[in-house]
């Protein structure tokens, strides 16, 4: 079974490779798309439905307030990186393939704790589910952020490569959700609407990819000029959007013209594991992309306890969200909250549970 569908999912790929890109093969590229997003669905599925389990070593308890996760091919310095970030003791040797089960280390950083993740040596093909590649993924969409570990040595077609088995198995990275609508519907076939214009998409291709999944009535709205493969993205529904730093180890072993070169890189940091060199830039950029909020708590009569904030994720940061993270029981017993910080305008100010803090905000609960 698992042969047959290795098999379509190539036979599906070349074709597309073979295919010129035009406006008149548009509809055929976007169905053949199809096809192979719902075979590659097939193929990582645990066998058995939704309940397979990671493998042994893999499923690791979230801990913290988020989730970092270190990707990359054998011997590129994940395990140094961790061992010298968190003083974790991952085994490291000057071969390939010495982690063969997730790592995880601590690190406390601004107050917030932060689980890191050494996942074992992606090789290409782990989205077909070569190896134990598919397993190390289904860990990685679990992360808040991936650091995509690279050696500088080596061509930057092992970012690509890394990418495209990321990308199979649905995690997207640097990208927002597409802005499309798409919601089905009992009757009334497929309704076509595009608030802008579209170089790739019309209403035959919209509806043959749909027929795919035999979706015969839905109502769809393209709000930005979208592609066959943000559609899919949409109708497939289980895709995750995480942040990515591309971390470029051994920096230790170029020229600082060589140097000068890589910093111009979008989403990356140049640094050496084992030196322990721009360590500090790391941590910065992956503060910046985790976007994480501090709450300061102060009990009522006494200062404000600035050693252990608590830690939101920035779409989630109302005074419920905050009451929720303490104790889901809390918000009975709340009636109003006093706030200090850059989200009020007098301080302190009486807010509800609706308030939405900003970054170190200082709040005292007060209770019916």
């Amino acid at each position: 079974m698992c042969a047959t569908l290795l098999h379509k999912n190539i036979t599906n790929s070349w074709i597309m490779k073979l295919t010129q890109r035009n406006k008149a093969t548009a509809h055929h590229l976007g169905l053949l798309k199809a096809r192979l997003a719902k075979l590659r669905r097939e193929l990582i599925t645990p066998k058995g439905g939704s309940g397979g389990g990671t493998g042994e070593g893999f499923d690791v308890a979230k801990t913290g307030d988020a989730r970092i996760g270190f990707v990359g091919f054998p011997s590129v310095g994940k395990s140094t990186l961790l061992s010298n970030l968190a003083g974790v003791y991952s085994e490291v040797a000057a071969y390939e393939f010495t982690t063969l089960t997730t790592v995880p280390g601590v690190i406390r950083y601004k107050g917030a704790k932060i689980q890191l993740l050494d996942l074992p040596g992606i090789i290409e093909g782990a989205k077909d589910g070569k190896g134990r590649g598919r397993q190390v993924i289904a860990v990685a969409r679990t992360c808040n952020l991936i650091l995509i570990v690279l050696d500088v040595l080596k061509p930057l077609g092992h970012k690509k490569l890394i990418e495209h088995e990321l990308e199979g198995f649905g995690i997207r990275l640097n990208k927002q959700p597409p802005n499309i609508g798409f919601k089905k519907k009992d009757k009334g076939g497929i309704n076509f609407t595009a608030t802008c214009a579209q170089s790739e998409l019309d209403a035959d291709t919209v509806k043959s990819i749909l027929a795919e999944y035999k979706i015969h009535n839905a109502d769809i709205t393209l709000r930005s000029d979208s592609t066959a493969d943000d559609l899919i993205d949409v109708v497939e529904g289980n895709r995750v959007y995480i942040p990515c730093i591309y971390v470029l180890n051994k920096i230790d072993q170029i020229s600082i013209e060589e140097l000068d070169i890589i910093y111009k890189v979008p989403h990356c940091v140049p640094i050496s594991a084992h030196h322990r060199w721009n360590f500090d830039d790391l941590l910065e950029k992956m503060w910046d992309y985790l976007k994480l909020v501090r709450i300061y708590t102060k009990p009522k009569g006494q200062l404000p306890d600035y050693t252990s904030p608590v830690v939101l994720p920035d779409e989630r940061t109302s005074v419920e969200d905050f009451c929720l993270k303490i104790h889901k029981n809390l918000i009975k017993e709340f009636k109003y909250a006093l706030v200090w910080g850059s989200s009020v305008k007098h301080n302190p100010q009486k807010v509800g549970k609706d308030h939405v803090l900003e970054d170190e905000d200082v709040i005292q609960l007060v209770k019916k």
